[in-house]
């Protein structure tokens, strides 16, 4: 099974067994629904309910009613089946993207290193045989194919040297 990365368990919240999880992940539109399942430690769990509260995404799980039943799970990672997810062909997961081909000007590079500080305007650092520079996702000169993880550079603007 192929699983992403969607956050870490901080912390519970009340007595009803609902767990706190802090994640800057991009599509939790398609995670966070009830009857979904999340994997913590390689073992699935189906979401019962689910909220947002302040910066935190709040799940109860399956047969958890008591915060003494989810308190061990407080550190642990979550993950999400990444063939679950269900992304369009114009949708991507950051990380994917460090597996990309680039094409600029007939030549191939490599994204090497992502910059997703500022989640506003994400930054590849690709690098080629003799060429590196930095590109913005916010840029209209870069399309992506998902399919074939390529993506393709047919301008300028957009490209930091």
């Amino acid at each position: 099974m192929d699983k992403v990365y969607i956050g870490k368990i901080v912390g519970t919240h009340g007595i009803k067994g609902e767990v706190r999880i802090k994640s800057n992940f991009d599509h939790k539109d398609k995670v966070f629904k009830i009857g979904n399942k999340l994997i913590i430690d390689d073992k699935e769990y189906i979401i019962k309910s689910y909220r947002v509260h302040k910066d935190f995404d709040m799940v109860t799980l399956n047969d958890y009613n008591n915060i003494n039943d989810v308190l061990y799970l407080k550190g642990k990672s979550v993950y999400f089946n990444k063939n679950n997810l269900s992304l369009n062909n114009n949708e991507y997961i950051l990380d994917d993207l460090l597996d990309y081909k680039v094409i600029y000007k007939g030549n191939n590079y490599k994204v090497t290193f992502i910059n997703d500080t500022n989640k506003n305007n994400i930054v590849l650092y690709v690098n080629g045989d003799n060429d590196k520079f930095l590109i913005t996702m916010k840029s209209p000169s870069i399309r992506l194919d998902n399919l074939e993880k390529i993506i393709y550079i047919n301008g300028e603007e957009g490209i930091i040297r």
